[in-house]
């Protein structure tokens, strides 16, 4: 075995667990090793459990067909052959926040894309470039928990991935109010066009739960660790609608936005294409070299031309331009389900390693 660290997917045989094994292939740092899924997967292999159900463009990596799946419940028989897990299960919320807290409790490291940690006051909710320090709330979790290294780190929704950056990086010009319509793919639910045929030419003005967390989770990212918790910040003010589109990978973000201080359009554009955070500095492996881009073409981004920059790590932004009733309006585009889930999760798991955090048991 390599002194790579073992990782384990709970929730190993659903879409997003399936982006994680493979993200995971070839990963200088990390090494699948364990695949957690429910009852009915257990005692499988993992090409058994998967099928016909393997959802990636690229062909599922020969290094996990043939791990048998175990039963994501069994926790102690799991965490005792990982360092840590990633975990993309899909039960309620109240059953993922005990099984990651279980899991935490064996002293297993819990990275997870799931949304039901993400408003647990010590439980740190991160997009690597933009609040790392929130890790910090970690070693309140841990004496919560009674833990020496067993935690929980969330990530955040999806549906921000393609504007949220945009604000951290116009910081300096103060936005304080916004409008956003966010137009999601349908990888976004767990389907592709054969899972779900009547999306096809077809748009759905309604995703349940997603207009809170796309106007609530950035306040959550901006606040502040204070007495071993986050409180999340109050500005700016972000109102929002999300509409399921015909698209299979790819959130599109249309964006309107007041700024406190003026700026002219090529500062904003500046303020974009210099930002970086923590991945950048430490040049992570899965970190976008630039994590935002600006592309000048007044029909860009689009989701088949600019999906996967950056390995889709990265964020596509055009059309910035002068409003009439607000200050400036832009396109964002982001990857779902690498920036926006199992990449996303994957980065934060390495800003965790390179801080000390994750470790070999």
């Amino acid at each position: 075995m390599s002194e790579k660290l073992r990782v384990g997917i709970l929730g190993a045989t659903g879409m997003v667990g399936q982006r994680f094994i493979s993200l995971l292939e070839n990963h200088p740092w990390f090494e699948v090793v364990t695949v957690a899924a429910s009852a009915r997967s257990a005692g499988k292999t993992y090409e058994e459990a998967v099928g016909g159900r393997w959802k990636m463009t690229t062909p599922m990596p020969e290094k996990v067909k043939g791990l048998t799946v175990m039963n994501v419940s069994d926790v102690e028989a799991v965490a005792s052959t990982v360092d840590f897990v990633f975990s993309a299960v899909d039960m309620t919320k109240e059953e993922i926040r005990a099984i990651e807290e279980a899991y935490a409790r064996t002293e297993t490291p819990v990275v997870s894309n799931n949304s039901a940690h993400r408003w647990t006051p010590d439980v740190p909710m991160v997009i690597p470039e933009i609040n790392p320090e929130h890790f910090e709330v970690i070693e309140a979790q841990k004496k919560r928990l009674g833990t020496k290294r067993g935690f929980i780190a969330v990530k955040p929704n999806c549906s921000i991935q393609s504007y949220t950056p945009v604000f951290s990086a116009w910081k300096e010009f103060e936005p304080y109010e916004a409008v956003v319509t966010t137009y999601q793919a349908i990888s976004g639910a767990g389907k592709t066009f054969k899972d779900w045929p009547e999306m096809v030419e077809n748009i759905i003005p309604y995703i349940g739960g997603e207009e809170e967390k796309s106007e609530k989770e950035p306040l959550r990212i901006w606040g502040k660790v204070e007495d071993g918790q986050i409180v999340p910040a109050t500005s700016p003010v972000i109102t929002c609608q999300c509409i399921r589109v015909p698209v299979l990978n790819g959130h599109t973000a249309a964006v309107f936005v007041k700024l406190r201080k003026k700026a002219t359009k090529e500062q904003l554009i500046r303020a974009m294409e210099e930002y970086k955070g923590i991945p950048q500095e430490l040049s992570l492996p899965s970190a976008p070299k630039q994590f935002i881009r600006y592309l000048e073409e007044d029909n860009r981004p689009q989701v088949k031309l600019d999906v996967d920059y950056e390995k889709g790590m990265g964020i596509s932004i055009g059309r910035l331009r002068e409003d009439t009733l607000y200050d400036w309006k832009f396109v964002g585009l982001s990857h779902n389900t690498v920036r926006g889930a199992a990449g996303g999760a994957v980065l934060c798991a390495e800003t965790l390693k390179a801080k000390g955090y994750i470790t070999a048991k």
